[in-house]
């Protein structure tokens, strides 16, 4: 395994020990570098904060909810709408942040006073509103604020309102994970078991670390409510304040995102002996065996089993059309989170790219075991990586494309490589079985985009060809294929419409008999 030492980082000698090349035939005892520490002094890490991944990942997409921040307004800016947690009471959640706008004489008075005044100012201005969670910042934990006290005193005065608090301020941990670890348990202690939900089926499930972006939650939704299955809450999008308060009562935690959110889940089975099952929403292959692991688990193997026939024989020769064409594609996986070991083997198996690289922002040991032991022989991996060995590892490795977030993303833009936003996505959603086709539909339209070839043309050194004519992707895409591929009547593009989303929301679902008698 060598580690790999940027020429940037030379400078800072321990940065060598948290990038290596996997190796053929390596285990993760020799092509692991280290992960989870403090930013080394001197590396201008990307990475957020621990009140970033407890406001802006976990406790934004609840969506009945006014988000309060107790600190200096750049804060809850910066943790605004950089995200498309949609929802389905018109978006409140991203249409509105809220912030007490601590300023220089809140540091050395205090700010009590402030924060009362702006929780009773917010539920006045949205009076239809009656839930609220308050984020503390750096700036009001440094001072002391209580902010406990302040939410408990509201409560007793205005008490139709209910207050969820969050102590994590940006110091809480080496990044944006130990916020979500502080908001997991803060929301278990606080507010689990504070409500009673109604059940309606004899199989009861939590979606735990599903943000419902650009409308994930929406589809797999569709497919729980095909199997019979109640959604008691989704832990947090498009969840209800008052739905999560009654998490206590499911039958089984569906876990998605484990980064995020296996905290919760973990607890959840100590206190109330729910059962934790991980699944996976990306891909074809993955998506049919996390069904199919769900109905084991309530004895409905069968209706998991019919969705997935359904979905494969509608999706399959459209995935299959963008594999031909993306076969041998240089990725880079740079997507921070989950989405590392989500996407680093499915991505190469059913998409036909090639994973080069690997990094996390903010992931623990665990993340880059299960991304580096699925990714592919060859591949750099990275922790913490700052934007200079970014630019090195993309002229080192010279990708066709990245997936990764906005900040590397308009950075490899610059260098003239293609990005695609794995955080917040282009054309959403990518889960499910054609959220995936859409998914490849976004990387061959980043690739064969012919402008985005005209960018490969340096102006200033480059000598700018006379002789080109007009190009599509599909002549770029399809100038090596075989004519059996270019004329298939079976491969085709995707076909489905510009929003996918509309007609769930009128859809009527089966009631199966069995259920019914079961339901209380």
């Amino acid at each position: 395994m060598p580690y790999h030492e940027f020429e940037c980082s030379k400078c800072i000698p321990e940065r060598k020990k948290h990038a290596v090349i996997k190796g053929p035939g390596e285990d993760l005892t020799s092509a692991l570098p280290q992960g989870y520490l403090s930013t080394i002094p001197g590396s201008i890490s990307e990475r957020g904060c621990a009140y970033c991944g407890a406001k802006h990942v976990i406790g934004t997409p609840m969506k009945d909810v006014i988000h309060l921040s107790h600190g200096p307004i750049g804060c809850t800016y910066d943790t605004w709408q950089t995200k498309r947690y949609i929802s389905d009471n018109d978006n409140f959640q991203i249409k509105n942040t809220f912030a007490t706008d601590m300023k220089e004489k809140h540091i050395i008075f205090g700010a009590e006073k402030l924060l009362k005044q702006t929780i009773i100012e917010a539920f006045k201005a949205f009076p239809a509103i009656k839930r609220m969670s308050i984020y503390q910042t750096c700036a009001s934990a440094l001072i002391g604020d209580d902010i406990n006290a302040i939410a408990a005193e509201v409560m007793e005065e205005m008490p139709e309102v209910d207050i969820f608090v969050c102590n994590s301020p940006g110091f809480a941990g080496p990044s944006q994970s130990g916020g979500h670890h502080k908001i997991n348990i803060a929301w278990l202690n606080q507010k689990v078991g504070t409500v009673e939900p109604k059940i309606t089926s004899p199989y009861v499930i939590n979606y735990v670390g599903e943000y419902n972006i650009q409308g994930d939650q929406h589809v797999m939704m569709d497919y729980f409510k095909r199997m019979g299955i109640q959604v008691l809450s989704t832990f947090t999008g498009n969840g209800s304040y008052d739905e999560l308060r009654g998490m206590h009562r499911a039958h089984l935690n569906v876990l998605e995102c484990a980064r995020s959110a296996e905290y919760i889940c973990n607890e959840l089975k100590k206190r109330y002996g729910i059962p934790r099952l991980d699944i996976d929403a990306f891909g074809f292959t993955t998506l049919a065996e996390g069904l199919r692991k769900i109905g084991m688990f309530f004895g409905i193997e069968d209706r998991a089993q019919a969705i997935i026939d359904e979905e494969t024989a509608r999706w399959k020769p459209e995935l299959d059309w963008y594999k031909e064409r993306l076969r041998g594609k240089k990725v880079c996986l740079w997507p921070g989170g989950s989405k590392l070991w989500h996407w680093a083997n499915v991505v190469h198996e059913e998409f036909g790219v090639d994973v080069v690289s690997v990094y996390t922002k903010f992931g623990h040991q665990g993340d880059m075991e299960k991304g580096i032991s699925r990714c592919q022989e060859g591949a750099l991996a990275i922790d913490d990586p700052n934007e200079l060995e970014g630019l090195e590892a993309m002229d080192m490795l010279k990708p066709d494309i990245i997936f990764t977030g906005k900040r590397p993303g308009e950075v490899a833009k610059k260098v003239r490589v293609p990005y695609l936003n794995a955080h917040a996505y282009h054309n959403g959603p990518w889960k499910g079985w054609e959220g995936w086709v859409r998914f490849a539909r976004d990387i061959y339209n980043g690739i064969y985009s012919p402008i985005h070839q005209l960018a490969l043309l340096d102006i200033s050194k480059d000598e700018i060809p006379t002789d080109k004519g007009f190009e599509t992707q599909r002549m770029l895409s399809d100038r090596d294929l075989s004519e059996d591929i270019t004329a298939s009547t079976v491969l085709h593009q995707y076909s489905g419409k510009y929003d996918c989303l509309a007609e769930l929301s009128g859809k009527t679902y089966p009631r199966f008999e069995t259920d019914l008698a079961h339901a209380v």
